[in-house]
């Protein structure tokens, strides 16, 4: 375990002048808050991979050394490995309970970036006071939609939000609260095109231009395959906005490596467009939104692949019927573990849950913890330190221009916040499945949210460390 020359030297450098500090005493001694003894210090952004301490007072890493350090408390983390918090960007669990699974899967930030909020302000005025974990959510265009077209829905599009085409009149009032909720500190603009398939040409461009405008991104869930891909990507370049597109392996599907390698064209082109994937083969929606509108055209055996989230059954043609009129969650088991893994081992994803409010699949509690334990250690497609930049660095700096406290996340450096997950990479796992999701990942040892310890030798705190992540 050896850091890159360069990336440490700085680091220890940095570090031995924060122990020092300006004008004190050669032989003076520094103490910190907490101090991580003995652990595998690891830093995608810097490269570092070695046994260092780390020093942290209050909510911030105040050392990093090769020698050990003193603190009012001190963890043994020898045999552990001492990460930057996961930042997760697609996660519409914002609730105590899914904050809760999110601090025991190694996350320190899970935003709602997709489909996001219509009501900024309101969204963080629920939350004051802090959560488990630093929180956020964009400014969406489907519930901007739903509102302006007077939807009934209660998370997605239920009637005119999906049915009815906006008058120019509604497009200027959609576009105008976007801007609203950027100027109230949303981080991102969030959208789902097959959840309102009525909206134009214009209209998404209409939105997408005020996300442009302020270098906000935009968080899509475009379209099925490489042609949904492709129309995201020139929709945000006619809109001069940086592009998100989430969760590949989903919108790919038997696809995903062309859908890649519409991304990987945009990329070596100059685009500012980044993706996104979850390690799991099955899907989840609302078994009401318009994703499934044709349903009553489908072949009785596809009903098969359906199972009601609540109760973990499979569906029949009468039980979609009867459970679409009630609404709610479905999982749709629809891809192989050869375009998971597609997806999942690409250097162009970021991994991200896509985890619900509704605890009924295991990526809203496991998806950091599986990666970590089943494509790092027990399949060996990925290195250890190529899914920390996944899970860290890469997602902190998609939003970092926008959003410049994101500057100091995703980080072990000195100055950095002190969002840190330290976990032992020989048991580190997801341990729920499609009929129990609701158990918490195993092998997170501890982790800080700003300092604070929010998970202590794998048990829950319950703690509100957390920040509202805004502009």
């Amino acid at each position: 375990m050896r850091a890159t020359r360069e990336g440490f030297g700085k680091m220890l450098a940095v570090s031995l002048a924060a122990a020092l500090g300006a004008g004190a005493c050669a032989d003076a001694t520094p103490s910190y808050d907490v101090v991580l003894a003995g652990g595998r210090v690891m830093d995608p952004e810097s490269g570092t991979d070695a046994t260092l301490h780390v020093g942290i007072t209050g909510d911030r890493i105040e050392a990093i050394s090769e020698e050990p350090l003193t603190g009012t408390r001190v963890i043994d983390a020898s045999g552990l490995v001492v990460a930057p918090g996961f930042v997760d960007l697609h996660q519409h669990g914002q609730t105590d309970e899914t904050y809760r699974f999110m601090a025991h899967d190694g996350v320190t930030t899970g935003l709602e970036l997709e489909v996001g909020t219509g009501d900024v302000a309101a969204f963080y005025a629920e939350r004051e006071g802090g959560q488990p974990v630093n929180y956020g959510a964009s400014i969406g265009h489907i519930p901007v939609r739903m509102r302006v077209m007077g939807d009934t829905g209660d998370f997605l599009p239920a009637d005119a939000g999906k049915d009815d085409p906006a008058t120019p009149g509604q497009v200027e009032e959609i576009a105008r609260r976007i801007r609203e909720g950027l100027d109230q500190g949303a981080p991102a603009v969030g959208f789902g095109f097959p959840y309102t398939p009525a909206a134009t040409d214009e209209e998404l461009l209409a939105a997408m231009s005020v996300a442009g405008e302020a270098g906000a991104s935009a968080h899509v869930h475009t379209h099925g395959g490489p042609d949904g891909a492709h129309y995201a990507i020139d929709l945000a370049a006619q809109a001069s906005a940086p592009l998100h597109l989430v969760h590949a392996n989903s919108t790919g599907g038997a696809r995903t490596a062309e859908f890649l390698a519409v991304v990987q064209e945009a990329v070596d082109a100059g685009r500012d467009v980044t993706t996104e994937a979850y390690p799991y083969g099955a899907s989840q929606s609302r078994i009401e939104s318009a994703l499934y509108d044709d349903w009553e055209e489908w072949e009785d055996e596809r009903f098969g692949v359906f199972q009601w989230g609540a109760t973990g059954e499979r569906l029949t043609r009468e039980s979609f019927g009867r459970y679409r009129e009630q609404g709610g969650s479905v999982i749709s088991h629809v891809r192989t573990e050869e375009m998971t893994l597609t997806a999942v081992a690409s250097p162009l994803t970021m991994v991200a849950s896509d985890g619900g409010a509704q605890v009924s699949h295991p990526r809203s509690t496991g998806s950091f913890s599986k990666v970590l334990g089943k494509y790092v250690r027990e399949d060996g497609v990925l290195t250890l330190m190529e899914t920390l930049r996944k899970m860290t660095i890469e997602p902190a700096r998609r939003l970092e221009s926008y959003v410049p406290m994101m500057a100091n996340k995703g980080r072990i450096r000195v100055g950095a916040d002190a969002d840190i997950t330290v976990f032992d990479p020989g048991t580190v796992i997801d341990r729920g499945d499609y009929t129990n999701a609701a158990v918490p990942s195993g092998g997170i040892e501890y982790v800080f949210v700003n300092g604070v310890l929010t998970i202590e030798g794998g048990e829950y705190l319950g703690v509100r460390a957390g920040r509202p992540v805004l502009r």
